[in-house]
């Protein structure tokens, strides 16, 4: 006798919308700690199947904000080697005043870009019920003034960073005051630096060979950023990223530069060496806890 029964319904509406707006490539959410702010991700299809050894890379854009583009990017680094990608969004002037910068120096008046970026992945880890553990940190340009400002202050929550051509860095100078040094570090942050942290965390410094204009990089009097001593540590973004390269170094951190030939100021470009960095950092990890 044939059956009369309805056939059911391979997912539920729920499940439907999960895997349309919440896997994969998502769509963007708002922060439920600060709703200024937002962020995408992308989570591979496999992840609910089978959850375990997965990784957390954070792809911090900048100036340009183009935060789709670098979460899209890692996607397939990041389906095959067992990661999630968090890809923030820290819009120009949240604060309305049109000031597109602010995130790249951590604070902006009442505003902390490390605890948005701290709780982002707090309700990512809820979301998605899974601890990362330590996770993996990238950042170009204006992300890479971030993700290094960030390193200072939280090499605890890190497994790696790569800091992608920031324009300007803040050196481990204890004589010159943020953002230029870290002299004040303490006052500001009410934190010290902890340097053995920092000395566990695998460092990248990345940024392209012919990656020497300067109209957006040279501070003069009068700018929201000038201070004393703002433009010492070179004149293009090789030379500062050099500079902080050193600056890293003579501190005991066992930090790795990468100059990306036939390259500008391009963070698509200089991708593949920054996946080659997270890939050996992830390979190395496997089997150790997080």
């Amino acid at each position: 006798m044939q059956s009369t029964e309805m056939p059911q319904e391979v997912d539920t509406e729920v499940e439907r919308s999960q895997k349309l707006y919440f896997r994969s490539h998502t769509t963007i959410f708002s922060s439920r700690y600060d709703p200024r702010f937002q962020y995408c991700l992308y989570v591979p299809p496999a992840f609910d199947n089978d959850r375990e050894n997965y990784r957390l890379v954070v792809a911090m854009h900048g100036t340009g904000r183009s935060m789709t583009h670098y979460r899209d990017a890692f996607a397939e680094f990041a389906r095959y080697n067992r990661c999630v990608v968090l890809a923030p969004l820290f819009p120009v002037g949240p604060l309305g005043d049109g000031n597109s910068h602010g995130f790249k120096y951590i604070v902006e008046q009442d505003i902390r870009y490390d605890t948005v970026l701290l709780n982002m992945i707090e309700e990512v880890s809820a979301s998605l019920n899974y601890d990362f553990g330590r996770f993996l940190l990238f950042g170009y340009s204006g992300g890479g003034h971030f993700v290094h400002r960030f390193f200072y202050l939280h090499p605890e929550k890190l497994l790696a960073v790569s800091i992608g051509a920031p324009g300007s860095v803040t050196l481990l100078d204890d004589k010159k005051v943020w953002w230029v040094g870290v002299q004040d570090f303490e006052k500001i942050f009410k934190k010290q630096l902890n340097y053995a942290a920092m000395r566990e965390v695998a460092v990248q410094l990345v940024v392209g060979k012919v990656d020497i204009e300067t109209w957006e990089i040279t501070h003069k009097p009068g700018g929201k950023y000038y201070q004393s001593g703002c433009n010492d540590a070179g004149t293009t973004r090789i030379d500062r990223n050099t500079a902080l390269l050193n600056s890293l170094r003579s501190h005991g951190i066992n930090a790795v530069q990468n100059i990306v030939p036939n390259v500008g100021h391009d963070g698509m470009k200089v991708l593949d060496d920054v996946k080659d960095f997270f890939l050996q950092i992830i390979n190395n990890q496997k089997g150790q806890p997080k």
